[in-house]
């Protein structure tokens, strides 16, 4: 096995092996910037900044490695987030992962991925898991006070404890001294972005018009199993209910795994945003959910937007092994607008693309009535194949008769 330890760019891409999924429909690698760093580094933000600037000159994707590798044991008392003993911080299955989702992305017409993720402190990278990428790394460091500073600002329930996390970023800087990076202490967004490029030689440095998109994606041999697919508007409170769903599945001993739609669908063709592509987000959805049966899953919970009934139809095409139960989350204007407003303050998980977090109140009410009217066409339509309502009821109870009408503790 070949392990990236110096963090050098480009390697050639060797054979795949039979684990690492089907051939591409293009032999050329994809540009991938891999950075990585400890948490709080600024991994996600810088991540998610050279997104949008790239994505306004050339067709750009981006993944936040975390979300291809949500997939832990049955908590115990000792550990609420169990990782495989022979994958300890699941760092081959998002490898992997990221692997297939760059075939996929290249095949909808990107020329370069931005990826965000932890690497093994020790072992780095393993490249042999990489046949479909043409890397480049970089890895961001902070000086300790700064991360002590920043990790006490997040306080997110679930985050690593701030010694591990002082310990894993100098056992970085012991074991790569020479590896390409960028010191993120004192310095903005923007400015670490603009580092970053420089520092990889303004990546990608692309040359020629490149190719368009090929149209077709690759089939992945999905096996049999079932999904949950929470849906419905935005703010309705898909990704909360669907966390608390998954957290109820392993905490009753079942092993699940938990996909965000948004979060490994994000492409934009070069200029203004495109709508959601369900093709691509379909694909990526099949990538992972081989990677994951592959470790004898066979249930996962999935959260994200179903637009239509031939939205849905596409997911379950990709997945044609797999029984989908599509399950409408609704709620009325007031619900709505009170979630809006709470994620606009900066409440709820901090994920890439939370176009609510920061705008003002007069923007979150424009979106608040937007996502009023498609709550009720959705409900009009009568999409779905369970309809909860949520309006005045807490998390627990909502994910509770989700639990309950899927009969997956029975």
């Amino acid at each position: 096995m070949t392990i990236l330890t110096a963090m050098t760019p480009g390697p050639t891409p060797p054979a795949a092996d039979a684990s690492a999924g089907p051939p591409a429909t293009s032999t050329a690698p994809l540009p991938v910037l891999w950075l990585y760093g400890p948490p709080a580094v600024g991994k996600s933000t810088v991540g998610w900044e050279l997104f949008n600037q790239l994505s306004h000159r050339i067709p750009t994707a981006y993944v936040d490695l975390d979300q291809l590798g949500i997939c832990y044991g049955a908590p115990t008392p000792d550990n609420w987030a169990p990782e495989p003993a022979s994958d300890p911080g699941r760092h081959r299955r998002q490898t992997r992962n990221l692997n297939l989702l760059a075939a996929n992305v290249r095949a909808a017409g990107a020329r370069c991925l931005v990826a965000s993720g932890v690497v093994d402190a020790v072992r780095g990278i393993d490249v042999d898991l990489l046949p479909q990428v043409a890397l480049t790394t970089c890895r961001l460091r902070a000086e300790p006070y700064e991360l002590r500073q920043r990790l006490a600002g997040r306080g997110r329930a679930g985050d690593e404890p701030v010694e591990s996390v002082l310990a894993y970023a100098a056992a970085l800087d012991r074991n790569h001294p020479t590896d390409r990076r960028v010191d993120t202490t004192g310095r903005s967004v923007t400015e670490v972005a603009r580092l970053v490029l420089a520092e990889t030689g303004d990546w990608p440095a692309l040359t020629g018009p490149g190719t368009a998109a090929l149209g077709s994606y690759p089939r992945y041999p999905t096996g049999p199993g079932e999904i949950l697919w929470l849906c419905g508007a935005t703010a309705v409170g898909k990704s909360t209910v669907g966390w608390q769903v998954y957290t109820a599945v392993r905490e009753a001993g079942r092993r699940a795994a938990f996909v965000d739609l948004d979060q490994i669908g994000f492409y934009r063709p070069a200029g203004p945003p495109t709508p959601r592509n369900h093709r691509l987000r379909a694909s990526n959805l099949a990538a992972v959910w081989q990677t994951f049966r592959a470790t004898g899953l066979r249930r996962l919970v999935v959260v994200g937007p179903a637009d239509h009934a031939d939205a849905v139809r596409t997911y379950r095409e990709a997945l044609p092994a797999v029984r989908i139960t599509l399950c409408r989350l609704h709620a009325g204007r007031d619900s709505i607008a009170e979630r809006v407003v709470f994620r606009g303050q900066g409440q709820g998980p901090l994920l890439a693309g939370d176009d609510l977090r920061g705008q003002p109140p007069a923007r979150l009410r424009q979106i608040a009535d937007a996502a009023t009217a498609d709550a009720d066409a959705l409900a009009d339509a009568g999409l779905g194949d369970l309809r909860v309502d949520t309006d005045g009821r807490t998390v627990s109870d909502i994910a509770g008769e989700v639990v309950r009408h899927l009969g997956w503790l029975d």
